[in-house]
C-alpha cells in the first residue's frame, strides 16, 4: 500500500467519528498548511463551520491531532448549503438576487445601504430596476424575485420604493403636439409624393447629463434582507475606482464575475429602449463581466471589502458603473 493509499484509507476509517463531533461539517484529503503555508505534507483534512481556538471548546470536540499517524489539519468554510437559482425566492434576500418594480422584468438586489437621517436600512438597486426608469412613484411594490423570474405581488413583494435619483434623457419620444402635427404633415406630404422616408418627432435635452442610475426601497420587513452579497459578504466601506483596480461583482444573471477597471472618468450615452437615451459623466468602464439583469449589482474592491460603485449597463464588451460616492450622496444614505 502506497502513503498516499494509507492516507485515503485513514480518513475514510475515521470520517464518521470525526463528522460527529461539534462544529465538523466535512473531511477530506489535501496539503498541511502551517502558518498560512502549503507545508507539502498531505494530511487529513477537517472542515470547520467555525475556527475556534482549544480553550474555547468542550473537551469532547477537541481534534486529535493526528488519526492512525497520519496528520489532522482544519480549515474553516462556514455553513455548507446547497445553493439556490439567484433567480429564485429568497427570505432573508442576500444582494446579489432577482429583485424588479413590478412592472419591470428584473434586476439585481445590490446591497443594503443606510439613511444617513434615520438609520434605516434599505434596499440599493438601480432606478430602472426598482423604479421603472422614473414612471415610478414611492410606495410601489419590489417584488423578489423580479416579475420575470416569478415574483407576485400577491406573494414576493420584499419591499416598497422609498425614493430614486431621477434619470435625464437626452433623447426621448416627444411630447410637444405641435412638432407632432409637423411630423405628421411631413409624412403626409412624403406618402404623397410616393417618398419611402418618414419624419418622427424626438425630445432633444443636449445639456441632460446624469451621474447615476439609483433608488432605494424600504424592506416589508427588516429581517427579509440580509446585509452580506451572495459570494461577497458584508460591506464595510467604500473605495474610489482606478485605472487597473481589480473588482468583482456579484448578480443575478452572471453570478460573481470578477474582473478590472479600464477606463475612468468616462461620458457614455446609453440607451434605456423605447427611443429613450441618457447621457453619463465621470463614469467606470470595466471588459464585459455582466450580463441583462445584472443592474443593479455592487461594484466591490477585488481585493478588500469596500464597495466602487454601482453596475447599471453595459455591452457584450464593456459593463458601465456609477461612482459608489455619487449613488450615496444622490440617495443620502451610506453602506
Amino acid at each position: 500500500m502506497t502513503a498516499v493509499e494509507e492516507i485515503y484509507q485513514a480518513k475514510e476509517s475515521s470520517k464518521g467519528s470525526l463528522l460527529t463531533m461539534q462544529n465538523v461539517v466535512g473531511v477530506g484529503v489535501g496539503y498541511q498548511n502551517t502558518g498560512g503555508k502549503n507545508t507539502g505534507n498531505y494530511a487529513i483534512v477537517v472542515m470547520v463551520s467555525q475556527k475556534l481556538p482549544v480553550p474555547a471548546l468542550p473537551r469532547e470536540a477537541v481534534l486529535p491531532k493526528s488519526v492512525n499517524g497520519v496528520l489532522i489539519d482544519v480549515i474553516e468554510v462556514g455553513e455548507l448549503r446547497a445553493f439556490q437559482s439567484r433567480s429564485n425566492r429568497w427570505r432573508p434576500a442576500p444582494g446579489g438576487v432577482s429583485i424588479g418594480h413590478y412592472k419591470v422584468t428584473a434586476g439585481t438586489l445590490g446591497a443594503v445601504a443606510r439613511d444617513r437621517n434615520t438609520g434605516k436600512r434599505l434596499i440599493l438597486s438601480n432606478n430602472h430596476v426598482i423604479a421603472n426608469s422614473n414612471d415610478a412613484a414611492p410606495g410601489d411594490q419590489i417584488l423578489q424575485p423580479g416579475p420575470i423570474d416569478g415574483g407576485s405581488r400577491d406573494s414576493d413583494t420584499i419591499a416598497f420604493l422609498d425614493r430614486f435619483c431621477p434619470i435625464q434623457f437626452t433623447l426621448e419620444p416627444s411630447t410637444c403636439e405641435i412638432a407632432d402635427t409637423y411630423a405628421q404633415l411631413g409624412n403626409f406630404l412624403a406618402a404623397l409624393i410616393g417618398s419611402k422616408h418618414r419624419l418622427q418627432s424626438q425630445k432633444f435635452n443636449p445639456q441632460a447629463v446624469n451621474l447615476v442610475d439609483a433608488a432605494v426601497a424600504k424592506p416589508v420587513n427588516d429581517d427579509d434582507v440580509l446585509d452580506e452579497i451572495l459570494e461577497i459578504g458584508e460591506i464595510n466601506g467604500i473605495a474610489e475606482g482606478s485605472l487597473g483596480m481589480s473588482i468583482r461583482k456579484s448578480g443575478r444573471t452572471t453570478s460573481f464575475t470578477t474582473g478590472q477597471i479600464n477606463l475612468i472618468n468616462a461620458t457614455v450615452d446609453v440607451s434605456y429602449g423605447g427611443g429613450r437615451t441618457a447621457r453619463f459623466e465621470n463614469q467606470l468602464v470595466s471588459g464585459p463581466i455582466s450580463q441583462g439583469g445584472d443592474s443593479g449589482s455592487l461594484l466591490v474592491a477585488g481585493d478588500s471589502q469596500r464597495a466602487v460603485g454601482l453596475l447599471f449597463g453595459g455591452s457584450n464588451q464593456s459593463t458601465i458603473f456609477n461612482p459608489i460616492q455619487a449613488v450615496l450622496d444622490c440617495l443620502e444614505v451610506d453602506i
